[in-house]
C-alpha cells in the first residue's frame, strides 16, 4: 500500500525553524520527484520545493529561496523540508507529493495528508 505521511508541523514564532518529514511506503522515493506544496486558507495550492529523482537537483519557489531546504534520506525512504527564518506568510498546510518520472513509474502521483504549520507570535 502506497502512503506518504507528513510530520513535524506545529506552531512556531517568526524567525524560528521547523523540519517537516515525509515518510514514504509502498514505493521508493529515489525513483520519484519529491515535492512539497503548501496551501494557505483562501489561497491556491503552491509548489514550494522540488527534489528530482536521485536528488540530482532541487528547485524552490522565490518566496522560500534561501530559507527552505529539501533533502532525502534514501535509507529511510524519507524526504525532509527544513524551514528556517519562518514568516507569518509561511503559515499553511504543507503537503508532500511524489511524481513518477521514470519509465516504470511515469505519471504515478501520490499525496500525503498534510501537516499544519503556523507562524505566529
Amino acid at each position: 500500500q502506497v502512503q506518504l505521511v507528513e510530520s513535524g508541523g506545529g506552531l512556531v514564532q517568526p524567525g524560528g525553524s521547523l523540519r517537516l518529514s515525509c515518510a514514504a511506503s509502498g514505493f521508493t522515493v529515489s525513483s520519484y520527484a519529491m515535492r512539497w506544496y503548501r496551501q494557505a486558507p483562501g489561497k491556491e495550492r503552491e509548489l514550494v520545493a522540488t527534489s528530482t529523482p536521485d536528488a540530482g537537483s532541487t528547485n524552490y519557489a522565490d518566496s522560500v529561496q534561501g530559507r527552505f531546504t529539501v533533502s532525502r534520506d534514501n535509507a529511510y525512504n524519507t524526504v525532509y523540508l527544513q524551514m528556517n527564518s519562518l514568516k507569518p506568510e509561511d503559515t499553511a498546510v504543507y503537503y508532500c507529493n511524489a511524481l513518477g518520472l521514470r519509465a516504470d513509474s511515469y505519471g504515478r502521483e501520490y499525496w500525503g495528508q498534510g501537516t499544519q504549520v503556523t507562524v505566529s507570535s
